[in-house]
């Protein structure tokens, strides 16, 4: 044959661009994937990959990919990627697409991950009609963590904890994932295709480019649902496997259209942006007494409290994290309040993890507190151990547990609800400590604090009481660091 008709009749079938040219998961194998042989993941991948090619949206999409057998989808889609924690993508996906719009974002998940842990989050994506497209891989099974039952797994198949098959009065029957979606009015497409024979992987591939492509008109929810053989688990061949989805599968997941409002579906309008500085406006944080961050610059110090406040339910344990987080909202500070608390109204445990820091937080979790503001003696037992060395302990006792003494920590051991009582209330013993804990960490102006306080105590009668009770914790803090001084 002649180099001219070679040339006209070329047929170039190549890589689609928006995979890796190599696939770096491991170092001997980079030019394939994870994936065992006759899975349906890697023929779904080629059909996602060459819809983003033929839609030209490679640079815009984000593609998210759960705990699943498609884990390691990063390793191989050159998109943005972002994993997500076992049931979130949905979840995930929505963050990114609400806060960078313009972009293509896809969750691709599969069954036992989007219709177990991950059924709130695809419920509610869903039915807010957010503008993402779902790639939901339903193989009927749990498949990385060795073939346990999923909520798709059909009635009578087996499973490593179905042994007998699965039955409709133990483990319910199958979840139809798209026919549940299709009863919301939100969705936009609706979708169920399968890979049993080239036929139907045609149809998928046509559908999944369906879903981007809304995706790139901004139409809202697409959801395309792809029945996937699964030989490994199965304990099939590549080809009784694809026969097993045709003959098997589609006679509980029905392939077909279940939603189709394209035609008629319009751009979805993005509300615009919230400037940051009308924040506090919106907040309800300008009421006259906020505090500017260059007032706060006074201060002359770095600020970097860490403070475990802890009691019983009742004490206002909560409340004294509120306040100390919101005085420092008020002047300008990174502030996190993170409450945990106990089932009972009263008398249960409670405890909340406050941060307030010139620097972005990292975590609002305060495993090693440098403050631990004790309101009865279990809570001091249970966390004084953690305080940093150098760090302080307010408790509220007549003397501090010989037990609990160290020598690395400084110590504030007052009867602080007896001395609430002198002012009016025992309950302001909380308010008390407050006020010796602003005075030790000299962090925050008064006037932050009053506002913040403006604004969570709304009777007059309480507010005075609480303002007595923080003016009285400084005075006893004062008295107690002059007391110490003498004595050093």
């Amino acid at each position: 044959m002649s180099s001219e008709l070679l040339t006209e009749f070329e047929v170039i079938h190549e890589k689609p661009r928006s995979f890796y040219a190599t696939y770096e998961r491991k170092e001997e194998l980079q030019h394939q994937t994870h994936y065992c042989p006759g899975c349906g993941h890697g023929t779904i991948h080629k059909m996602l990959a060459r819809a983003i090619d033929e839609l030209g949206v490679q640079d815009r999409t984000v593609l998210i990919s759960p705990v699943g057998c498609s884990v390691f989808a990063y390793y191989y889609f050159d998109v943005g990627n972002v994993q997500a924690a076992h049931g979130r993508a949905s979840a995930v996906a929505t963050a990114v697409k609400r806060t960078r719009p313009e972009s293509v974002v896809i969750s691709y998940q599969g069954d036992g991950d989007l219709s177990a842990i991950g059924s709130a989050e695809i419920l509610h994506a869903a039915n807010r009609g957010e503008s993402i497209a779902v790639i939901f891989v339903n193989n009927a099974i749990y498949s990385m963590t060795g073939g346990q039952y999923a909520p798709t797994t059909l009635l009578g198949q087996k499973s490593t904890t179905t042994p007998l098959g699965r039955s409709a009065q133990n483990e319910g029957y199958p979840l139809r994932m798209s026919e549940l979606l299709a009863t919301l009015e939100a969705p936009v497409y609706i979708e169920r295709v399968g890979l049993g024979d080239n036929k139907q992987i045609a149809q998928a591939q046509r559908a999944i480019k369906r879903a981007v492509e809304n995706q790139v008109r901004g139409l809202g929810f697409s959801f395309v649902e792809v029945l996937s053989p699964c030989p490994t688990i199965w304990k099939l061949s590549p080809v009784e496997s694809q026969r097993w989805v045709r003959e098997v599968m589609e006679k509980t997941y029905p392939l077909g259209v279940l939603r189709d409002h394209t035609k008629e579906a319009q751009p979805r309008r993005w509300p615009e942006a919230v400037a940051l500085e009308s924040m506090p406006g919106i907040l309800g944080l300008t009421d006259g007494e906020a505090v500017l961050p260059e007032e706060l610059a006074a201060v002359g110090k770095p600020i970097d409290l860490q403070v475990r406040v802890a009691g019983f339910g009742g004490q206002g344990v909560l409340l004294l994290g509120e306040v100390l987080a919101e005085a420092g909202l008020d002047a300008g500070l990174e502030v996190s309040w993170l409450p945990s608390y106990g089932p009972e109204m009263r008398s249960g445990t409670s405890n909340c993890h406050v941060r307030l820091s010139r620097e972005a937080i990292d975590s609002p979790l305060v495993t090693t507190p440098n403050v631990l503001v004790a309101m009865n003696e279990p809570s001091l037992k249970k966390f004084d151990k953690a305080v940093k060395p150098g760090g302080w302990v307010i408790y509220n006792g007549d003397t501090f547990p010989e037990e609990c003494a160290r020598a690395d920590v400084h110590v504030l051991a007052l009867p602080f609800t007896q001395i609430a009582d002198e002012l009016g209330d025992a309950r302001a013993a909380n308010m008390v400590m407050l006020g010796a804990l602003l005075e030790m960490a000299n962090a925050l102006p008064q006037a932050s604090v009053d506002a913040a306080l403006r604004r969570l105590v709304k009777n007059a009668k309480y507010f005075a009481l609480d303002e007595r009770a923080l003016a009285r914790g400084r005075e006893l803090f004062r008295a107690a660091e002059r007391e110490m001084s003498h004595a050093g």
